[in-house]
C-alpha cells in the first residue's frame, strides 16, 4: 500500500520527536520505570489521602495509647474475607502502663471501598468512599499502630504525605521558575546584570545552608495558621535551592544567545523575554526535568528536617516531619517502634526521586555519561 507520494508504507522513514525519544531511552531504565510508577501512587494518595485512610487522622482516644500493629489478611477459612486480629488491652500491675497483645483468634471483618467518615476531595465535593474500613463502624483499626495520643499512625501517614510531597513539587517548581528566569536574563543580557545576578548566586552559595533555614524558619510567627506556615516553608525552600539551576541556565544561554535561531528572532523584533521563554529555554526542556526532579527529594528532606526540629510544619497540620517527632524520645520507641515507619517512607520516597531523576538524566542527555 502506498500513501499519495507513492512511497510504500515499509520504505518510510519514522521522525520521532525529541521527547518521544527520551521516552524510549527512559523505558529501559526499569529501576526508573518501577519508581515512576510509585511515584504516581504516592501522588495519588496527595490527592486524595482521606481515601486511603481508615479513620479520621485528628481522632484521639488516650486510652488507644501504643496500639501494635494490626496486619490485613484476605482469607478466613479458605474464603475471600478480609480481616485484622483483634487487639487486647491489659494494664500492667507494676508499672501501670497499657501492655496490647495480638489475639490471632478474635477477628475484626474489614470492607474494601466501603463508607467510613465524610471528608471533602480536593475541597470540591463531599465523599465518605474509603479504601478499608471496619465493617463495624464501632471498631477501630490500625494499619501501622496508634500513637501516644491514640491517633490511627496508617491515617496521619496519608495526610503527611500530601503535605510533604506537595511542598516538595511546588517548592521545586517556584526554585525552576526563579533559576531560569534569573539565570536566562543574566547568561542573555550579560554586563552588569549579569555580574550582579551572579554575585546574589555566590552570596547565597557562601552561607551555609541549614544555618539559613533555621534562621527563616524561627523567624516566623508562632501565631501563623498551618497554611500560612506551609507557604512560608515553601518559599524559603525555593529561594534558598534555585541558584544551581541558575548557574547552569546561564552556562546554557551564553552558549545559545549567538545562535542562528536567536538572531533570527532578534531581527524579527521578539522581546528580550519572549526569546529567553520561547524560543532558548525549549531546547534544554528536557534537562531542566531531569535536574528538577533531582531537586524534589531534597526539598523533601529539608522540609522533614525542619519539621522534626520544631521549625518547619507545625501541628495539628500533619508532615512526615510532625509525624516522626513522636520518635524524638527513646523510651517512647522502645515502646512503640512503628513511629519510625513515616522515616522509611521518606526513605522510599527520596530513593524512587532519585531513580527517576537518574534515568531522566540519562535519557536527556544520552552521551553524558
Amino acid at each position: 500500500m502506498a500513501d499519495v507520494a507513492g512511497v510504500k508504507a515499509e520504505d518510510r522513514i519514522a521522525v520521532a520527536s525529541n521527547w518521544r525519544l527520551v521516552w524510549w531511552r527512559f523505558r529501559r531504565h526499569h529501576l526508573a520505570m518501577v519508581s515512576a510508577g510509585l511515584l504516581i501512587f504516592l501522588y495519588l494518595i496527595v490527592l486524595a489521602p482521606d481515601f486511603f485512610s481508615t479513620q479520621d487522622p485528628e481522632r484521639t482516644d488516650a486510652r488507644q495509647a501504643f496500639i501494635p500493629v494490626q496486619t490485613v489478611r484476605l482469607f478466613d477459612d479458605g474464603k475471600l474475607s478480609p480481616w485484622v486480629p483483634a487487639i487486647v488491652g491489659k494494664r500492667n500491675p507494676v508499672t501501670l502502663r497499657m501492655e496490647w497483645t495480638v489475639d490471632q483468634q478474635r477477628k475484626v471483618p474489614v470492607k474494601f471501598f466501603a463508607s467510613g467518615y465524610r471528608y471533602k476531595v480536593l475541597g470540591l465535593f463531599t465523599s465518605d468512599l474509603h479504601l478499608l474500613v471496619p465493617a463495624d463502624p464501632q471498631q477501630r483499626v490500625f494499619l501501622l499502630g496508634s500513637d501516644r495520643l491514640g491517633r490511627d499512625q496508617w491515617s496521619r501517614i496519608m495526610h503527611g504525605t500530601q503535605t510533604s510531597m506537595t511542598v516538595g513539587l511546588v517548592a521545586v517548581l517556584l526554585s525552576v521558575i526563579l533559576g531560569v528566569l534569573l539565570g536566562g536574563i543574566s547568561g542573555y543580557v550579560g554586563g552588569k546584570t549579569d555580574s550582579v545576578i551572579q554575585r546574589l548566586i555566590e552570596l547565597l552559595q557562601s552561607v551555609p545552608t541549614i544555618p539559613i533555614w533555621l534562621a527563616l524558619s524561627a523567624a516566623l510567627p508562632r501565631d501563623w495558621t498551618p497554611i500560612q506556615v506551609f507557604f512560608a516553608i515553601t518559599v524559603i525552600l525555593s529561594l534558598v535551592g534555585w541558584t544551581t539551576l541558575g548557574r547552569e541556565v546561564r552556562g546554557r544561554f551564553l552558549a545559545l544567545r549567538e545562535e542562528d535561531f536567536v538572531l533570527a528572532a532578534r531581527l524579527a523584533g521578539c522581546s528580550r523575554m519572549r526569546i529567553i521563554v520561547r524560543h532558548m529555554v525549549p531546547t534544554f526542556t528536557s534537562h531542566i526535568i531531569a535536574t528538577s526532579s533531582l531537586a524534589i527529594p531534597v526539598m523533601i528532606i529539608n522540609e522533614t528536617s525542619l519539621s522534626f526540629l520544631g521549625l518547619g510544619i507545625r501541628p495539628p497540620a500533619i508532615s512526615w516531619g510532625v509525624l516522626l517527632q513522636e520518635a524524638q524520645n527513646i523510651q517512647t520507641l522502645a515502646l512503640a517502634p512503628w513511629l519510625l515507619i513515616p522515616g522509611l517512607v521518606v526513605i522510599v520516597a527520596v530513593l524512587a526521586f532519585n531513580l527517576v531523576g537518574d534515568g531522566l538524566r540519562d535519557a536527556a542527555d544520552p552521551y553524558g555519561h
